[in-house]
């Protein structure tokens, strides 16, 4: 399927011009050159990308733009036009253009452009997709990204779900997802009708946690109810349970967790009789269990007990392509659950996602995105959305990474500092000025606008 785009520019010779470029380039075009009939070329072609002429005959770019964001905020819109004022450009991105070109326009610079509008079209349509899947109560593989080892985890996943009752080790760092892949499994089994229960086994309170595991006679403890209780075993009858953190479990509990997964059979405290259950077990960590029983705080037996097959999901810094879809899937949920019409995520806030650590993992970036959407009432993320974060990844810099500049003792002008600055960097692209501005931390259009500001020549512009 080729992507759409929609030109709208009522010269002539540029409309027929980036006609005959795009379609080269494999895109499905439609030039309106009347801006008047644009709301009907709109509906009648939808579009995926709108390029608009800020400086029309009959009509003004600008005010046209604010139109379409309000109305089709979907659709990104590039203006584009034939004056190098950088207060166009500011009140263009103001109006919520997703970016702005100079005329005569850089056919690499289109590329560069469009593929970055694209992205964002094909991630909002994964995503709603993804979420059209998850109505159903069920976890598509979509869900869980592109990324090859994430992939091959699923592989295994839905492999080692159809046997009715091998326990699993999932392993990973906090914050990876492992209760998610857990669920997974569960929907994937023979168990998937039956109840899927999920214990936290570190935020139990040690004197409370085998009552919790496998339920009490009343009396059976000061405190007890008058009444017995069920543990979370024998609710899973049937199902499947998760042990989320078993490494937090005390030796004694690990001794009796042992026999349930030997036997299936467990006492309640206080109770005389034993009760039987059949429970799929799986168990989640984020500490290495071999260390933990070399240590003497895991049973070793426990440990090749549950350790029959092993997950081992990676970190988010290991799956990078993997964040888009998760930041714009929590865009989605937070936006609904708080009310808010936020529904774009700035391409640099992206690139920048993709360069930050993550510590913390998929749960970092989901109390990220719902701290932001919860005090935002903006459409779009941007960086000083996240300053919170960036600004503390960049005071972490390497003093060796960080640019230092030499001030000499009489001063010097601003505009011979950024000008030298743009002519190393041309020298080191070997004057390729889209790479120039990407090491810049620029667009190509602001680029150029700076050089042609400063007098620096400029190349390899395609009309």
């Amino acid at each position: 399927m080729k992507f759409k785009i929609l030109v709208i520019d009522d010269d002539n010779l540029v409309g027929l011009s980036l006609n005959k470029v795009l379609t080269k380039l494999g895109y499905d075009v439609q030039v309106c050159m009347h801006a008047g009939e644009a709301n009907d070329k709109i509906e009648e072609f939808e579009p995926d990308v709108i390029l608009l002429d800020i400086y029309l005959t009959t009509h003004n770019g600008l005010e046209l733009q604010k139109h379409f964001h309000k109305k089709y905020s979907h659709i990104p819109v590039i203006m584009i036009t034939g004056y190098a004022d950088v207060n166009i450009a500011v009140s263009a991105m103001k109006s919520g253009a997703f970016d702005f070109m100079l005329k005569p326009i850089d056919l690499e610079q289109l590329k560069l452009v469009l593929n970055k509008a694209l992205e964002n079209v094909s991630l909002r349509a994964e995503v709603d997709k993804l979420h059209s899947l998850l109505k159903e109560n069920e976890l598509p593989r979509e869900f869980f990204g592109k990324n090859a080892k994430i992939q091959r985890i699923l592989n295994s996943a839905e492999k080692l779900a159809k046997s009715p009752d091998t326990t699993i080790l999932i392993e990973g760092e906090s914050g990876t997802g492992k209760e998610v892949f857990a669920k997974f499994i569960h929907q994937n089994s023979l168990r998937k009708n039956a109840v899927f229960i999920q214990i936290n086994c570190a935020t139990i309170p040690k004197e409370l946690a085998e009552s919790e595991l496998f339920g009490h006679e009343k009396g059976a403890f000061t405190g007890a109810s008058l009444k017995t209780k069920l543990g979370r075993f024998e609710l899973a009858n049937g199902g499947t349970i998760l042990l989320d953190e078993i490494g937090e479990l005390s030796l004694d509990l690990q001794a009796k967790l042992l026999r349930v997964l030997q036997e299936k059979k467990f006492y309640r405290l206080g109770a005389e009789k034993e009760t039987s259950v059949d429970v799929r077990v799986l168990a989640a960590t984020n500490k290495n269990l071999e260390d933990e029983v070399k240590k003497g705080t895991f049973r070793e037996d426990l440990f090749y007990r549950l350790n029959v097959a092993k997950i081992t999901v990676p970190p988010l810094r290991e799956r990078k392509e993997d964040i888009a879809v998760l930041a714009y899937t929590f865009l989605k949920e937070f936006s609904v659950k708080f009310n808010k019409k936020t529904r774009l995520i700035s391409p640099d806030v992206i690139s920048k996602f993709q360069k930050y650590t993550w510590k913390g993992n998929i749960r970092e970036l989901r109390n990220v995105m719902e701290r932001v959407i919860l005090l935002t009432e903006d459409e779009e993320l941007k960086e000083v959305h996240f300053g919170f974060i960036f600004d503390n990844e960049s005071e972490k810099l390497k003093d060796e990474d960080k640019f230092v500049l030499k001030i000499p003792a009489k001063g010097m002008k601003i505009d011979l500092v950024v000008k030298d600055l743009i002519q190393k960097t041309l020298k080191i692209t070997n004057g390729n000025q889209v790479k120039a501005a990407k090491v810049l931390g620029l667009s190509r259009s602001k680029l150029r606008y700076r050089m042609e500001q400063l007098g620096i020549e400029v190349t390899k512009n395609v009309q």
